[in-house]
């Protein structure tokens, strides 16, 4: 009886270690690039099609999400010829269980490596909230990409509107729409950390983009997320979702939160091509 527990114990150490193993490689593994097209109705007559490429959630803090992990993800996106990049915030981590800890500065740096033609914006997170955001921001722009807080710019054929993060409360749509409106008209692209501010949009756009959720980081068979972050549960946990005549996009993010650790929810990004309806 008491060898028969021993082994037990050793058999459950054992699937133990080897799940930790396991969550440490996947959290580590290259994001799977999930593509989409998205006809929008009054695309503009003679224009390409754009390819948008968001991400979030990259977490940059030790052990899985170093600088040079960044800049090696960034020269593998980059392969993919992107007309603009989104990142919907969490640029920076400060976890409890991380190795290291880097400054703004060294967290902005890396991003200076993704390509685009129509340049980088980020919508802030709460984890960016929840350190020296002014020094984020000011790190970033040196570099040339754009941070926007309940802004909106226009790059070519659209129009990007960046809600500030929600969760932290900082968040303003009214503001972010008006910003919008004074842009003209024209395809209308929404990023922001959360899905959560998809209810209160007041009207429905061409697409938003969001993350927070890293989809749950750790997905259970059969059970799924074992949390998403999001007061609206499951409705906006993960992936392509049509809520309210509109497209949304959640991405699983590229670093990690509270665990270095991902089971059932790997790295992705997302490559949306928007144009003509086929």
């Amino acid at each position: 009886m008491r060898r028969n527990l021993g082994l037990a114990l050793l058999a459950a150490l054992a699937l133990g270690i080897g799940l930790l193993a396991l969550g440490y490689s996947n959290a580590r593994a290259d994001p799977i690039v999930r593509k989409a097209y998205v006809p929008v109705s009054d695309w503009p007559d003679g224009v390409p099609p754009l390819r948008v490429l968001a991400l979030s959630d990259v977490h940059v803090s030790g052990p899985d999400m170093p600088p040079e992990r960044v800049v090696r993800i960034a020269e593998r996106l980059n392969r993919l010829s992107p007309d603009l990049i989104l990142i919907a915030g969490d640029l920076i981590s400060e976890k409890g269980t991380a190795t290291k800890i880097y400054t703004e500065e060294q967290v902005a740096a890396p991003f200076a490596a993704f390509k685009a033609r129509y340049g980088m914006i980020v919508a802030p997170g709460n984890h960016d909230h929840w350190v020296d955001l002014d020094a984020m921001i000011a790190a970033l722009e040196t570099r040339g990409i754009t941070v926007l807080r309940n802004e909106a710019v226009r790059r070519g054929p659209v129009r990007i509107g960046a809600v500030d993060d929600d969760y932290t409360g900082h968040d303003d749509i009214p503001a972010t729409f008006a910003a919008l409106d004074a842009l003209g008209t024209g395809p209308t692209l929404i990023v922001s950390h959360t899905p959560d501010i998809v209810p209160g949009l007041p009207r429905p756009v061409s697409a938003i983009f969001a993350g927070h959720t890293h989809c749950g980081q750790i997905s259970l068979p059969v059970i799924g997320p074992i949390a998403t972050m999001s007061r609206y549960g499951d409705r906006f946990a993960c992936g392509k979702i049509r809520d309210g005549g509109q497209t949304v996009f959640v991405g699983a993010g590229l670093g990690t939160s509270i665990l270095p650790l991902r089971l059932g929810a790997p790295p992705d990004v997302w490559l949306v091509t928007f144009g003509p309806p086929r």
